[in-house]
């Protein structure tokens, strides 16, 4: 029997990118998804891509808006593991010359989207069930100039969910930590520049080549199935954590 049979998982961000990939991966271990994202055409690619019939379905919802995640839950119903990997392009300038209205999106989207998905999905996430947030490398080898907003945001979620996974307990709450992985969210922010991009990192990386969504996707998966660890962050950088 696949490992997740009878489970029902929800990935917000799951239209594309990693979270299309954790969606993948949980499909093909038997659970039924929902997918979760802002764009109904995306959505409706990342079913056909996934073609898992009534395995998985869609819902339309954006993170920054509550009523939209309070609707998601209640339609839902019981469910057993929250994943969530929705994010934005950080912002990227210099401290001095840093657009504040692009870093309170970015804080809406990341931060408080994540407090405001666990207030709602709390109320019918299972007993034995657990949520997983996404960070990244960003908190440890932060870009220099520009790395402090997405420095801050990515490491705040350890201390979220290591206050979480006590008050929610026993439901379990974990981060995953990616390094470079090759999602769309790459194409927004370098553009044509992401060959060279990605050349310099691999030639760097003791991995020796960027990651993919199916790379990191087994995270996931190890901390839903995993019932004795909570408040943990888990590392699936390549080595990037140390160079």
């Amino acid at each position: 029997m696949a490992a997740f049979t009878g489970q029902k998982i929800i990935v917000v961000g799951g239209s594309s990118g990693i979270g299309l990939g954790v969606a993948r991966a949980a499909l093909e271990n038997g659970a039924d998804v929902v997918i979760v994202g802002r764009s109904p055409d995306k959505l409706r690619a990342a079913e056909q891509s996934l073609d898992a019939g009534l395995q998985v379905r869609s819902v339309v919802a954006d993170m920054t808006e509550e009523a939209d995640l309070a609707r998601l839950f209640q339609n839902a119903g019981a469910f057993d593991h929250l994943v969530s990997t929705a994010g934005t392009p950080p912002p990227g300038d210099p401290i001095e010359r840093t657009d504040m209205a692009m870093v309170r999106r970015f804080v809406d989207n990341k931060l408080i989207g994540a407090v405001m998905l666990a207030k709602h999905a709390a109320a019918t996430l299972r007993r034995d069930g657990s949520m997983i947030f996404t960070s990244g490398i960003n908190k440890d080898r932060p870009p220099v100039p520009g790395g402090a907003v997405v420095s801050a945001i990515a490491g705040s979620f350890g201390f979220f969910a290591r206050a979480l996974a006590l008050e929610l307990a026993p439901r379990r709450v974990n981060i995953v930590s990616p390094g470079w992985v090759d999602t769309p969210m790459w194409d927004e922010i370098v553009g044509e520049a992401k060959s060279g991009v990605f050349a310099g990192m691999v030639g760097r990386l003791p991995a020796g080549r960027i990651a993919t969504p199916a790379d990191v996707a087994p995270a996931y998966l190890y901390l839903m199935q995993s019932a004795f660890t909570t408040g943990e962050t888990i590392h699936i950088d390549g080595g990037h954590c140390l160079i």
